[in-house]
């Protein structure tokens, strides 16, 4: 982040931004134009609720961002820059809680302009950046808009003069084309990945970064936003790109189809199908992402229901896949039953009737609530179906489980060789 504000003291206007209480409404209050992070097509009535509530308990920590436009001689007016999701919520509590005081005025760092369109987006992206994730498009677009400044720069020193038609191409693709139109073959005004990254501060490689950027130019803007608000990933996006580089009909089809029945988690199967066999059309390639999934699926829950081997086991552990042995572990506990020391030979026919088990030895610890193993069991439970249900887990939360099921995994490990360790030295004091 300490490199990320290095962008705003770039801008002779930004670095003059100062602080300011605005007021809500009337004069002075600031207006918006819609730009590529509308909340008002995206955000839920619930999360914007949620924000007005702790609004007005704690007030608004977090200050929108605008510019200071003068037009002639005329008073000076607020344009919103970044922070429309706030600046809602400010004025719903303005309206609907009066007399509470965090909705007296708006919290604002407010800076001259008015500003080019590079230092805008810039400071949107600095500003959503330290406050949460970008989406693939979003991310792909700010890296783009960086590289176009960064070319107008060195296009300027050069002394290659850049239109005002070059400037107001909203596009960041097609503004970046235009600008390499005017740079033609000159490499000394180039700008890399590499310095676009390093100017930006991003631990992001340049393999990635042109990906992004490859789906982005491959895929209409709309398209891109609905991608976002669905969570497509980078990887799907790019083999949808190349599908629809060959099959524009089918692309436009699979994904209609999957959209309006809400099944896109089908699309990166669906996807890999209308790659792989040219000659089936929408509608039979979601039949068949779908048989794919469904097999997958039953896949998994064969795995993860089946008894392992002893070898399966070592072989599991072996390759630091803990996930899938805690998950089997819970479902043998569930449903299998006693198995068969693993040093034992096989059973006889005359053995058909075995003795009672021995009870277990008095543990030397407190043992767990069975309530707390039936909260945790329901819980895996649940993930299980949903993640049978073709849902995905987030990339943090799959580390989480990792290292929650790898330490219970180990522990579970400890009772069981405690266990065999009892059985050792009972059979050993029967012998003597």
């Amino acid at each position: 982040m300490i490199r990320l504000t290095e962008i705003l003291h770039r801008s002779v206007n930004l670095r003059q931004r100062r602080f300011e209480m605005l007021p809500l409404r009337g004069p002075g209050s600031p207006f918006t134009e819609p730009h590529a992070r509308n909340p008002s097509d995206s955000l839920p009535p619930a999360e914007l609720a949620d924000l007005i509530s702790s609004m007005s308990v704690i007030g608004l920590l977090t200050p929108i961002l605008a510019e200071e436009i003068t037009v002639g001689g005329k008073a000076p007016t607020i344009r919103l820059v970044a922070g429309e999701r706030r600046l809602r919520a400010m004025r719903w509590g303005a309206v609907n809680r009066p007399d509470n005081p965090h909705f007296e005025a708006l919290p604002a760092v407010v800076c001259p302009g008015p500003l080019s369109e590079e230092e805008r987006h810039m400071w949107r992206f600095v500003e959503n950046f330290a406050r949460e994730p970008l989406k693939p498009g979003e991310q792909a677009a700010a890296l783009l808009y960086q590289r176009c400044a960064i070319l107008v720069g060195k296009l300027l020193k050069a002394g290659r003069p850049v239109s005002q038609e070059v400037y107001a191409i909203p596009d960041p693709a097609e503004r970046f084309l235009a600008l390499e139109k005017i740079r033609g073959t000159d490499s000394s005004c180039a700008a890399p990945w590499s310095e676009v990254l390093d100017r930006l501060g991003l631990q992001l490689n340049e393999r990635k970064a042109g990906e992004l950027v490859r789906a982005f130019r491959a895929l209409p803007r709309d398209l891109t936003e609905e991608m976002d608000e669905a969570a497509v990933r980078l990887n799907t996006r790019i083999k949808f790109a190349e599908l629809r580089n060959g099959r524009a009909q089918a692309a436009a089809g699979i994904w209609a189809a999957l959209k309006s029945s809400k099944r896109l988690h089908l699309l990166p199967t669906a996807v890999n199908v209308g790659l792989e066999e040219p000659e089936l059309g929408p509608e039979e390639i979601i039949t068949e992402a779908e048989e794919r999934q469904d097999a997958a699926n039953a896949g998994r829950r064969a795995k993860l229901t089946r008894v392992p081997t002893q070898t399966e086991d070592q072989t599991e552990v072996e390759e630091g896949d803990d996930a899938p042995s805690a998950l089997a572990a819970d479902a043998v506990a569930e449903g299998a039953t006693q198995l068969d020391h693993p040093m034992k030979p096989a059973a006889t026919p005359a053995e058909a009737a075995p003795d009672p088990a021995p009870a277990d030895p008095a543990p030397s610890r407190p043992a767990v609530e069975p309530n707390t193993i039936r909260a945790a069991l329901d819980g895996v439970r649940g993930l299980l179906a949903e993640v049978r249900a073709g849902k995905e887990i987030a990339r943090y939360d799959r580390g989480s489980l990792r290292l929650a099921l790898r330490e219970l995994g180990a522990h579970l490990d400890d009772a069981v060789d405690g266990a065999t360790d009892h059985d050792a030295l009972t059979e050993g004091s029967e012998a003597a």
